[in-house]
């Protein structure tokens, strides 16, 4: 048999049959959220059941509100958003379907809450409604979005036909600077090949950069890498890996353990296997970076300035670039550190774990916020965590906003938005125009790095304070 790569093994694992150049692939795990809700319905349309509920899990985390949740649903509100909350726990139990809803110990963001419990583990095709599902690709799953539709024939099948995409590796190696992150490498990678530069590929993640993240930060580089235009996102299992599954509710006990680790060990691509485009990134060349524009590619390192249209030769991106600056308001030629802040956002699926708020925290004891802040917990889990190590009163003490779970000001449709014209510091994966809220414009940072923003007022490098 030929070298093959992981996702190759991935694929051939789960494949069913071809036909007319598309795969039938059996489906591990499928995860839901609010919006899911019409994949519900178009099952209850075709009088078709879930197959097999035990694989399917439901989560309220993009409409839910981040403060005010002691009155449960009833206390959302707005009464469409109450109603899609409402609606999900009325389809999980109706269905079967695992809910971690607004009342349970550990609800939080879909992208979150399956690796603490268990849910994602190496080997597995995970599907969900949800772009950013890529992220559990960090734990050697073939893992990504699906539209509605889609998920209801997951549901009733428990399989889904599928284009094959195109392999690409992205080897990054050497030690990360000071003060530099998984996000600041996810962003100086996006700014290298573009939005569209893995359009159509499987990204898979190697080199020693990458072996030396923690799994917090493997899930931030293979949740942005939808961004990038990838459909997969996906690190080889290790040591590491195993370790972060072992003990979690959903993960295999005693003997299972044992075999569940002998299949894992397999999945490392093997020597001499090829792919349809090679990427190489140096980590010592990545700094602390910033997006200036509304897109993930248009980002720099902190300490750059605004790039200016006039001197870019393609017209598109001269265009692109100029609709850019018009919309965030910036001036060619100033610096990205003199950008004035309205706000600052931590948490969401890409910064809202554990590690990126004791990152935060540890920038926030050096000051005070002069912004308005907020901090928001991937989870009930992580609030937990954080609280128990004093993270919260470490926020509190630097005026910065401890709130509930929730994928809040990441998505902008649960009650807490930018008003038109604010500008944030946030933590989310996207900056694209009204994403925070219509008019709101956007600034992607690390969990380090806005906590620096929210201390100074603007963008800053992180380093001048942690030095």
């Amino acid at each position: 048999m030929s070298p093959q790569s992981i996702f190759e093994k991935l694929w051939n694992s789960h494949h069913i049959l071809t036909d007319e150049g598309e795969s039938l692939m059996y489906v591990d795990v499928a995860l839901a959220q609010e919006n899911t809700l019409h994949a519900f319905t178009a099952l209850e349309k075709a009088k078709r059941k879930v197959l097999h509920p035990q694989q399917i899990y439901a989560f309220t985390d993009h409409y839910v509100p981040t403060t005010g949740r002691a009155k449960g649903p009833a206390g959302i509100p707005d009464a469409g958003i109450r109603n899609m909350v409402i609606d999900m726990q009325d389809m999980a139990k109706k269905y079967g379907v695992t809910l971690f809803g607004m009342a349970h110990r550990d609800q939080g963001i879909m992208h979150i809450v399956p690796p603490e419990q268990g849910i994602i583990q190496p080997g597995l095709f995970v599907i969900g409604n949800d772009s950013h599902t890529s992220t559990h690709g960090a734990f050697g799953c073939l893992a990504y979005g699906v539209g509605a539709s889609e998920f209801a024939h997951v549901m009733a099948t428990q399989a889904l036909w599928q284009r094959k995409p195109k392999a690409m590796r992205i080897t990054i190696d050497g030690k990360l600077g000071f003060g530099v992150s998984a996000k600041d490498v996810i962003l100086a990678l996006i700014a290298k090949i573009g939005v569209d530069g893995a359009t159509g590929y499987a990204m898979e993640y190697a080199g020693s950069t990458i072996a030396a993240l923690s799994m917090e930060g493997r899930m931030t580089i293979c949740n942005m890498s939808i961004e990038a235009g990838g459909r997969v996102g996906l690190i080889a299992p290790d040591d590491k890996t195993y370790a972060y599954v072992e003990g979690r509710q959903y993960a295999p006990k005693g003997k299972a353990w044992q075999q569940a680790l002998d299949g894992w060990r397999a999945l490392a691509t093997d020597a001499g296997a090829t792919f349809d485009k090679e990427v190489t990134l140096d980590a010592a060349s990545i700094a602390p970076t910033a997006t200036w524009g509304v897109n993930p590619s248009q980002a720099l390192p902190v300490t750059g300035v605004v790039p200016d249209p006039a001197g870019i030769k393609d017209p598109q991106q001269r265009s692109e670039y100029e609709t850019a600056l018009e919309y965030m308001a910036l001036r060619p030629g100033m610096g990205l550190q003199d950008i004035k802040l309205d706000r600052v956002f931590i948490g969401s699926c890409t910064n809202g774990r554990i590690e990126d708020l004791r990152a935060a925290a540890e920038v926030a004891k050096h000051g005070r916020a002069v912004v308005p802040t907020w901090v928001v917990p991937g989870s009930m889990s992580v609030m937990r965590q954080a609280e128990a190590e004093g993270l919260d009163k470490i926020f509190i003490k630097a005026g910065f906003e401890w709130r509930d779970p929730g994928c809040s000001m990441c998505t902008a449709i649960n009650g807490d938005y930018l008003q038109p014209g604010e500008r944030c510091a946030s933590t989310s994966n996207r900056n694209f125009r009204n994403r925070q809220g219509p008019g709101g414009r956007t600034h992607l940072v690390s969990p380090a790095m806005a906590a620096a923003a929210a201390i100074k007022g603007h963008l800053t490098d992180v380093r001048e304070i942690l030095k």
